[in-house]
């Protein structure tokens, strides 16, 4: 588990603050945000005052990486390129998730490492790491003013035979979808456009493989567009699935086989390629060394 507790004795009183900055090495902000976060508790009660005077026999829930040795493919100074597998996130979302990418971000790098962009949990491929906060702040702001080039692969169903670009509004949250994270093609949405780009297609599985390019940043954004024009990306549970049975998956109550029958394959199959950008004065264009064609191919056949 990524989340331990910890128990320590206090014999004399010490501001809850400053306890945790001496036990933990944290800065001010840091030992409050523990408390914020619900994670300090004494003789089993919750901790929520930040400057209450403690003693006594303390517990500390605490994020500790374990690491799996997954290799960044790219660094330099300032931040590294993972090639993240499918099925991984990127960082928990609760203190029950064990592995995710956070693992070997935070125990290759320090605890002020963290990624500078998100891809889905299903999703593979490249995830820009800032090293540090400062250069988190400027690969995040590259992201946010579109300065990052990003160019992702999918096999998706059908045939495409020429290149497209895809502009639809996309909405989350519609109250007759019962699926919260699910994304939706609403003319009342946020502007969202993608580029699509057919490389070969695989008469025996009838499917095509394409390079995504998506121009803005949304959410889900490539795998609701290609659901959007009927090219559904193959392994998708999300989109192209009933919704009942898509609650029943977020709830986990689906085996790999059930979802690989609901959805065509046992993972989505889409995979975040490259990434180009200008970095102080640097131009960089990292690429994936997976070769996604021969093992998109290969699953999607069930080999």
């Amino acid at each position: 588990m990524a989340y331990v507790s910890k128990t320590y004795f206090l014999s004399k009183p010490k501001k809850a603050f400053r306890f945790l900055m001496d036990e933990l090495n944290v800065s001010m902000n840091e030992a409050q945000s523990i408390i914020d976060r619900r994670r300090v508790s004494i003789g089993g009660n919750l901790l929520t005052c930040k400057s209450c005077d403690i003693q006594g026999e303390i517990s500390v829930l605490s994020y500790e990486p374990k690491p799996r040795g997954l290799e960044p493919i790219f660094e330099t100074e300032d931040f590294a390129v993972f090639e993240k597998p499918s099925g991984i996130m990127i960082h928990p979302k609760k203190r029950e998730d064990a592995y995710t990418l956070n693992d070997e971000i935070k125990s290759r790098y320090g605890k002020d490492a963290n990624c500078a962009h998100r891809i889905d949990k299903g999703t593979s491929g490249l995830v820009l790491v800032g090293k540090n906060k400062q250069s988190e702040i400027a690969l995040k702001s590259l992201f946010a003013n579109r300065q990052v080039r990003k160019t992702y692969l999918a096999l998706v169903e059908g045939k495409i035979e020429k290149a497209m670009m895809i502009d639809e509004k996309l909405k989350r949250d519609l109250p007759q979808s019962k699926v919260r994270i699910k994304v939706h093609v609403d003319e009342s949405g946020k502007n969202s456009q993608t580029k699509i780009t057919p490389l070969e297609y695989f008469d025996d599985i009838d499917a095509t493989l394409i390079e995504a390019e998506p121009l803005t940043g949304r959410q889900h954004q490539i795998r609701v567009h290609l659901f959007h024009v009927k090219h559904k990306i193959i392994g998708d549970i999300i989109y192209g699935v009933d919704e009942d049975s898509v609650v029943l998956f977020l709830d986990n109550k689906l085996d790999k086989n059930q979802t690989a029958q609901l959805s065509g394959c046992s993972r989505l199959l889409l995979h975040a390629h490259s990434l180009q950008f200008s970095y102080k004065g640097v131009d960089y264009e990292v690429v994936s060394k997976t070769d996604i064609k021969t093992l998109f191919y290969n699953l999607a056949k069930g080999l």
